[in-house]
Formats: structure tokens, sequence, C-alpha cells
């Protein structure tokens, strides 16, 4: 047997009610139950023993759990791939009943306070011989078929596994969706760092100015007049230095004005300008 059935089994077995109990085995063996149904809350037996006039309708109920119980369960066992697949399998997965436990709930009953039973027979004291037979076949049952476990507690197999199918998708699509925007995400950063770059590229670099070349220097004509031979103002080629504030810089330990006098009068001389005042 499963785990499931030793211990509802021994549950009914703490009862002290050995030779009722002991029939009860005998008579499912045999197969004096015609017939067991298994649904939400509720075990239903038809039960003939071989003193009985008629069959005898059995009945073990335990709480079903509601909507928000089987809704913690089942988000617990998609978390969890080996009871999913087990699931989908048509297995029942060892351990799930810890699931149940972590919710705050248990899979099977733990006292005889969370059953109710009666049985058409009435006879005294209960449980019966018949619904000792019940309890047996039932015990059996979930030994053939775990999901009756469930079916008991309010989620049939059918209901469980499409539950779960959807929960699984729903995961799988969220999982993927956030897969998306990382990406997406992680595109945009480095495009931006591309263009970043591209930018930084694109960008002229100053064009180095040498300060011997004074009209790239100063940004202005060094045109002395409208023809080579006409007289600069003040009769000096360098005289346009003398109207101007001398700039902080050097040229190789030489004050620039000086350099700049130097170009000028050598412009002057090339040009034919007399530089004498």
């Amino acid at each position: 047997m499963t785990d499931f059935a030793p211990a509802f089994l021994g549950m009914f077995e703490a009862l002290r009610m050995g030779p009722t109990f002991a029939r009860g085995r005998r008579d499912e063996r045999a197969g004096h139950v015609r017939s067991l149904t298994v649904s939400s809350s509720l075990a239903v037996a038809l039960v003939r023993g071989p003193d009985d006039p008629v069959a005898f309708r059995s009945r073990v109920a335990v709480r079903a759990f509601g909507a928000a119980d089987w809704a913690r369960v089942e988000s617990a066992l998609v978390r969890e791939a080996g009871f999913v697949a087990g699931l989908l399998d048509g297995r029942m997965p060892p351990g799930v009943e810890v699931v149940f436990a972590e919710a705050g709930l248990t899979l099977l009953p733990l006292s005889l306070d969370e059953v109710a039973m009666d049985c058409t027979c009435e006879r005294w004291p209960m449980p019966c011989v018949h619904l000792a037979t019940t309890c047996y076949a039932l015990a059996r049952r979930f030994e053939s078929d775990p999901f009756e476990v469930f079916a008991w507690r309010g989620r049939h197999r059918d209901e469980l596994l499409m539950r779960l199918r959807r929960l699984r998708e729903a995961a799988a699509v969220d999982a993927a969706e956030a897969g998306v925007d990382a990406s997406a995400a992680d595109r945009d950063a480095a495009g931006a760092k591309t263009a970043s770059r591209a930018g930084d590229a694109a960008e002229p670099e100053p064009p180095l100015i040498d300060p011997e070349d004074p009209e790239a220097f100063w940004g202005i004509s060094l045109d002395l007049g409208e023809s080579a031979g006409e007289e600069p103002v003040g009769g000096r080629s360098d005289a346009l230095l003398d109207q101007l504030d001398a700039p902080r810089l050097a040229h190789r330990g030489r004050p620039l004005t000086e350099v700049l006098r130097a170009a000028f009068r050598s412009f002057s001389d090339s040009s034919g300008v007399d530089r004498t005042g």
C-alpha cells in the first residue's frame, strides 16, 4: 500500500475494535463491497456481508478543502517541477503531503474528530462491520488510485491536472516575458552606449594651432594693405602688436609677442615693406 493507506487505516484501528476491523478486513478481501464511490468530502459504499439479507450503505465523510485552500496547494505544487511531472504522468509523487502541511492542511484526517460516519444497518457500537469493511475498501482505492484522496478533499483528478497545466503555462509565459523585458533593456543600454561612442567619434577634434602662424593663432588677417607696396599702419609691420594686449603665452621660453613680432617683420621683409620708421 501507499503511505496513505496505512495512515488512514491506523486512525480507525486505534479504536481498539479488533474483532470488528478483523471482520471488515476479511469481508473486503472476500469482495463483499458491491460498490464504492468517492466524491468531494464523501465516500459511499454498498456492503453485503455473508450474513446480511441485503446490502447496507455505509458513508465516511471529511471536510473538503475550499477554493482558497486548493489555490495555495496548487501554487506550491507548480513550484516543484518533480511534483507536477509526477502528477501529470498520473503518479502520486512521494512527499506530496508535505505541500499540504506547509499550506496548513492535512491530506488525510488525523483523528476521528475530523471524520463523520454512518451506516443504514444502524447497529451499535459504531463503526459497525460494514463501516470497517468500507474503510479497508477506501484504503485499497487510495492504493490503486491516489488521486482519489484529492477527490475526497474536493479536487478531482481532471480538474487538478487542468489547473496545474494552466498554472505551469502561466508561469512559463511570465518567465518568457521577463526574459524579453531583460533582453530589451540590455539592447537599449547597448544601443545607448553605441550611440554615445559614435557621437564621441563623430565629434571633430579641435585643430592644432601653430603659435608661429599668426593668422591662425590670432584669427585675424595680416593683410597690411591692399598691395604689397602700401605702407602698414604706424609705419612698421609689427606696429599692430603694440595695439593689442600681450597674451600670457610663451613659445619655447620666449614671450609669444616676440615670436609674432619676428614673424611680422619677416613677412614685411619678404613683401618689400619698409620696416624703418
